[in-house]
């Protein structure tokens, strides 16, 4: 277990049960690109779920398509496409061959995304985070899972997630279980 993983398992509880590793060849073929190993550590001790009453996160394949990381980040980049028509991208996105893969959203329509360039490391992708009307991005040089210690623990607060998140305690509901 990464220190990352062992300092969220500390701030929030970990599900009773373990979580279904997903077929992580299979995911990284449907998205294009190598996924970071702090992520799938992640996945395969929490699984996909619903943090603090906010945060939605995404899993690939898994059986409640709210929580399918393959099926939202398609969603999500279709609809940038469409966004970017009418408004302007965010600057990391004005370098050709940059695009944005989702691995978590909120339930205000917020998005949570890795920065993906070409011939990048996947384990030094940045966290970027997008408000529900897709205009105000806001950037985060850190692995998913020292970005969600971060945040529960209060070391790091957005100005886009709402200001009710994180709660406490922290709660971890696995979206197998709803």
């Amino acid at each position: 277990m990464t220190p990352d993983l062992g300092r969220l398992t500390q701030v929030m509880p970990r599900p009773s049960a373990p979580a279904h590793a997903p077929d992580w060849n299979a995911a990284e073929a449907t998205l294009n690109t190598t996924l970071p190993a702090d992520y799938k550590e992640l996945i395969s001790t929490y699984g996909g779920g619903f943090v603090d009453g906010l945060l939605l996160l995404l899993e690939p394949g898994c059986a409640n398509d709210v929580y399918d990381q393959l099926k939202i980040s398609a969603e999500c980049e279709e609809a940038n496409e469409a966004l970017w028509q009418y408004e302007d991208r965010p600057t990391e996105m004005e370098q050709e061959g940059n695009r944005l893969v989702c691995w978590a959203t909120t339930d205000n329509g917020d998005c949570l995304y890795w920065l993906v360039r070409p011939g990048d490391s996947a384990d030094s992708r940045p966290v970027l985070i997008n408000d529900e009307s897709g205009q105000e991005w806001e950037r985060y040089d850190m692995t998913v899972t020292r970005f969600l210690t971060a945040v529960l623990d209060g070391e790091v607060r957005s100005r886009i997630l709402w200001d009710k998140f994180p709660s406490d305690p922290h709660e971890f509901r696995p979206a197998r279980g709803m």
